[in-house]
């Protein structure tokens, strides 16, 4: 039996985005090159999980002669912005203030920085027209 799909993204979805994100466009080869300068991965692993991506709606592809050429259809930030949105809500009851609070408090902060997290906020505060 098939293993259920991940929610967020896996390392290796991750990985195969990063190159995506770096090239713009890739065909599965391209992409399994740039893998293997990091480690070992075969092709046929490249472009299944390139499929499973596919699924996930995360990459899209277009033919060039008989191969595919995939493209990222998710930005590195709007990774970044979902990634986020699931550890809050997994880990921290939907809730940014928590996740604040055991940032300072596991990682420490500064009063710089505590400084310039204070002028972002209201930066986004008025941004947001609140």
């Amino acid at each position: 039996m098939a293993r259920p799909s991940s929610p967020t993204l896996t390392k290796s979805e991750q990985a195969i985005l990063e190159v995506l994100w770096d090239k713009g466009e890739a065909s599965v080869r391209e992409v399994a090159d740039a893998l293997a300068q990091q480690r070992p991965v075969a092709y046929t692993t490249v472009l299944t999980m390139l499929n499973v991506l596919a699924r996930k709606e995360l990459v899209t592809h277009r033919a060039e002669g008989r191969a595919f050429i995939y493209r990222a259809a998710i930005t590195r930030e709007q990774a970044r912005a979902q990634a986020l949105e699931h550890l809050l809500t997994q880990f921290f009851d939907g809730s940014p203030d928590l996740l604040a609070q055991h940032l300072f408090r596991e990682h420490g902060v500064s009063r710089t920085e505590i400084k310039a997290l204070r002028s972002k906020v209201a930066a986004a505060k008025a941004r947001r027209g609140k």
